[in-house]
C-alpha cells in the first residue's frame, strides 16, 4: 500500500477532506465537520494545484512537551485549508501528534487534537484555578501569562497532567519504574484516542523515533516495516528521568529527542522517492539572544539542544541533491546503450532521479511569558496560546502560494520560511 501510485492516490483523497473550525475565543474548539466552516475554506485555486503536484505531503514534527499545542494549532490550520499528510514523522510529542493524525479520518484529526489537549492540560489532583476554568480562560489576555506560567509549571511537577503523567510515591527498581512519574495515563489516553488498525492501515504512513538504550542509537519504527502499538510512541517520549523507558520486544527505548529532535532526515534522507512537500514544525529555535540571567541560560541551553539544527539538516539535503542533478547531467552523455549494459549506471540512476522536494518551515516562536520551564507549561490558557499561535503561522505561510510550486529540476530542493521572509526590508 506504499507504492508511489498508492500514496498519489491517498494524498488525493486526503486533500478533498471536510474542514473543521475554530472560533474566535477558543481556537481549539471544533464544530461539526459536516458544518463545512473553517476560516481557510476557499483555499487559492493556484495553491491547490500547486500541492497537487505533490505526490508526497509529509508532515516533520519536533519534540518538546507542552509546546506541542503549536504543533496541533499547525495541523487544524492545514486540515482547515484541505492539505492531509501522506507521511508523519515524529519526536516524543511529535509522535504523540502522529499517532493521533493517523489513527483518525482527516475530518476528526483537530477534534481529537483537542481532546488530547484538552485533557492533558487538567490537573489530576486538585482542581484547576479559578482562571483556568470557562469562561475565565477565554477571557484571559496573554499579557497576564507571564503571571500564571510559574504555577501551572509546579502543578506539572507535583501533580502532573491527566490522562499523561502521575508522580511515584518513590522511584522504583528497574527500567520500568526508576523514573519520576509513571505514564500508564498516556497509553489509555492513546487507546482511547486512536484508532490503531485506521493508523497501520497504510493509508497514512507513520515513523517515530527513539533511542534504544543498550546500543544509545536512534532508532525509528515505521508502518510500512510492522505494526505500531501505544508502546512505540510512549517510548519515543520517554524522557529520562521523569519518565521510564518503554519495553519493545527484547530491547527498551528512551525518548529519540536525546540523540535527535527532529525526524527530517528520516523522510528526506536515502534515494528519491516521490516529489515531496514537507511542513517542517519546529518547537525550538536555534537562533536567540544571549541570556541576561541564570534561568535564561537554562530555557537557551534547551533551545540549542533540542533544536536538532533543521536549517544546517536541510543545507545538507540541499547539496546532496544539488550533486544528484550533475549526476543526471553526466549520464546524459553515456550513449543509452551502454547505460543499459552497465550495472552502475543503473545504480547511479537510481540515486539520480528526477524528485523535487520543498520543505516549508514552520518555527515556534517564544513568548513573553516562555521561560527554562515552558516545555511543562500544560496550563490551559497556556496552550490555547501555543495553539493559536500555530493556526497563525499557517495563516502567513498559505499566504504565499508560489512557495508551494513544484521545484526546477535545475533547482529541485528548496526551503521556506514565513519567519525569515518578514525580517527581509
Amino acid at each position: 500500500m506504499n507504492t508511489p501510485t498508492a500514496r498519489k492516490r491517498t494524498a488525493a483523497a486526503a486533500r478533498t477532506a471536510a474542514p473543521v473550525k475554530a472560533t474566535e475565543h477558543d481556537p481549539t474548539r471544533s464544530v461539526d465537520p459536516k458544518s463545512g466552516g473553517g476560516r481557510n475554506d476557499a483555499a487559492p485555486r493556484d495553491l491547490r494545484s500547486h500541492i497537487a503536484a505533490f505526490e508526497e505531503i509529509a508532515l516533520v514534527l519536533q519534540g518538546g512537551g507542552a509546546l506541542g499545542a503549536y504543533q496541533a494549532g499547525v495541523v487544524q490550520g492545514l486540515t482547515e485549508a484541505g492539505i492531509n499528510p501522506t507521511w508523519v514523522a515524529g519526536i516524543s510529542i511529535g509522535s504523540i501528534h502522529c499517532a493521533i493524525i493517523a489513527g483518525n479520518p482527516p475530518h476528526r484529526r483537530a477534534e481529537r487534537l483537542r481532546e488530547f489537549w484538552h485533557r492533558v492540560t487538567q490537573p489530576p489532583l486538585l482542581p484547576p484555578t479559578l482562571w483556568e476554568q470557562e469562561p475565565w480562560v477565554s477571557l484571559m489576555p496573554e499579557e497576564a501569562l507571564p503571571w500564571m506560567a510559574p504555577l501551572q509549571s509546579l502543578r506539572a511537577l507535583t501533580e502532573g497532567q491527566r490522562g499523561f503523567f502521575v508522580p511515584r510515591p518513590l522511584p522504583g527498581i528497574g527500567p520500568d519504574q526508576a523514573s519520576v512519574y509513571d505514564t500508564a495515563p498516556l497509553r489509555a489516553t492513546l487507546e482511547e484516542l486512536v484508532d490503531f488498525d485506521l493508523l497501520n492501515s497504510g493509508a497514512v504512513r507513520v515513523s517515530v523515533g527513539a533511542v534504544n538504550l543498550r546500543t544509545g542509537n536512534l532508532e525509528y519504527f515505521d508502518t510500512t516495516e510492522g505494526r505500531l502499538g501505544p508502546e512505540h510512541f510512549m517510548a519515543s517520549g520517554a524522557l529520562p528521568p521523569g519518565f521510564p523507558a518503554v519495553r519493545i520486544g527484547d530491547d527498551l527505548y528512551w525518548d529519540g529527542g536525546l540523540v535527535s529532535n527532529t525526524p527530517l532526515s528520516q523522510v528526506l534522507g536515502g534515494h528519491p522517492r516521490a516529489h515531496t512537500l514537507v511542513f517542517q514544525v519546529d518547537l525550538w529555535s536555534a537562533a536567540g539572544e544571549p541570556p541576561r540571567t541564570l534561568a535564561d541560560v537554562s530555557s537557551r541551553v534547551k533551545d540549542i539542544q533540542y533544536s536538532s539544527r533543521t536549517r544546517a539538516i536541510t543545507d545538507v539535503l540541499h547539496h546532496a541533491h544539488e550533486q544528484r542533478n550533475v549526476l543526471r547531467s553526466l549520464l546524459e552523455r553515456i550513449p543509452p546503450d551502454v547505460r543499459k549494459r552497465d550495472g552502475l549506471c543503473a545504480q547511479v540512476e537510481e540515486m539520480a532521479r528526477d524528485k523535487r522536494y520543498t520543505v516549508i518551515h514552520l518555527i515556534y516562536g517564544d513568548k513573553p511569558f516562555d521561560g527554562q520551564d515552558k516545555d511543562y507549561q500544560f496550563g490551559r490558557a497556556t496552550m490555547r496560546a501555543h495553539w493559536d499561535s500555530g493556526l497563525r503561522t499557517v495563516e502567513r505561510t498559505l499566504a504565499h502560494p508560489q512557495w508551494f510550486a513544484l521545484p526546477s529540476a535545475e533547482r529541485p530542493f528548496v526551503t521556506h520560511d514565513v519567519h525569515r521572509e518578514r525580517t527581509k526590508p
